[in-house]
């Protein structure tokens, strides 16, 4: 049995792997107080589940997918829970006496989406995959020949930092027209809450409902969201030619709005160097337990 544990930006989620599979799962939302005291409060909650589970099952290992920059089991920056230069593989191994493994979360799901997919076709074992998480950012990971591209000094692939457009809106990273600033879904809702006077508690499928029946006014938003993810996407493939490429994030859950647009806009326009008539463009289906399995791999 492995712990594989998802690191978020507003909470943590806890599962028991076999074999890639979904034994037990546990979740822990943060308070503003907790944020006020994180890594107090992360490694409690780790510390006490850990050892509770113990009790249960043989645990070999223990995988940590967290949203930022990590070397050697230290978090250079997570910047959405203001976490710096915390060795969190240190800490807790000190308490633990367990292997702890840490890695970048769309890393994380990246594996365990690349994983799932050769389960359902070995023939896929040594595919190149290039896999987005789309979300509050972007993030992602690229599969070269059947295994997970990194770098040396840092984890890299940061996709969501691509820019694509010069001069283009701040990001939190401070540079200017990165990719995430007009491909996360985030950034598609946030204007959409404005356009139509949407209040920003409103989320899921009240969301959609509401999107469904103001097509035609926000009509522009849809069309440039979806040009401005179909550049992004074109990039990738342009560079990395995958022969899937795997969408995951919040976005799965508006992917029947823009998959089958976003396919025709990256095949009719002059965005591939390789000009095709058709490209794999999935949709990821392990949803957000993906962070969880592939922290484990």
């Amino acid at each position: 049995m492995k712990i594989g544990i998802d690191l978020g930006g507003s909470h943590i989620g806890f599962g028991v792997i076999e074999d890639e599979r979904m034994i037990e799962k546990y979740e822990k939302d943060f308070t503003d107080e907790d944020k006020s005291h994180i890594i107090e409060v992360i490694e409690e909650y780790i510390v006490g589940k850990v050892k509770e589970l113990e009790e249960k099952y043989n645990i070999e290992s223990i995988g940590i997918a967290v949203p930022g920059s990590v070397k050697d089991g230290n978090i250079l920056k997570m910047v959405n829970l203001g976490i710096y230069n915390y060795n969190i593989k240190q800490s807790l191994e000190s308490k633990l006496n367990k292997p702890i493994n840490v890695r970048n979360d769309a890393k994380c799901a990246c594996l365990a989406e690349f994983s799932d997919i050769v389960k359902k076709d070995g023939s896929l074992n040594n595919a190149n995959i290039v896999f987005l998480s789309i979300g509050t950012g972007i993030g992602g990971g690229v599969i070269y020949n059947g295994k997970l591209l990194e770098g040396h000094n840092f984890e890299g692939y940061e996709i969501g930092h691509m820019v694509i457009k010069e001069s283009g809106l701040p990001c939190k990273c401070g540079k200017y027209g990165c990719f995430e600033r007009y491909g996360s879904i985030l950034e598609y809702k946030n204007k959409v809450k404005q356009r139509l006077n949407i209040p920003q508690d409103v989320h899921g499928d009240s969301l959609r409902e509401i999107i469904d029946n103001h097509k035609q006014e926000i009509l522009d938003i849809n069309n440039t969201y979806i040009s401005d993810l179909a550049l992004g996407i074109s990039n990738l493939i342009n560079i990395f030619e995958p022969d899937i490429v795997v969408l995951g994030g919040g976005f799965a859950h508006f992917s029947y709005m823009f998959k089958d647009k976003i396919i025709n806009q990256i095949i009719n326009s002059p965005l591939l160097f390789n000009r095709r008539e058709s490209f794999d463009l999935r949709i990821a289906e392990l949803g957000n337990d993906a962070g969880i399995i592939g922290a484990t791999l």
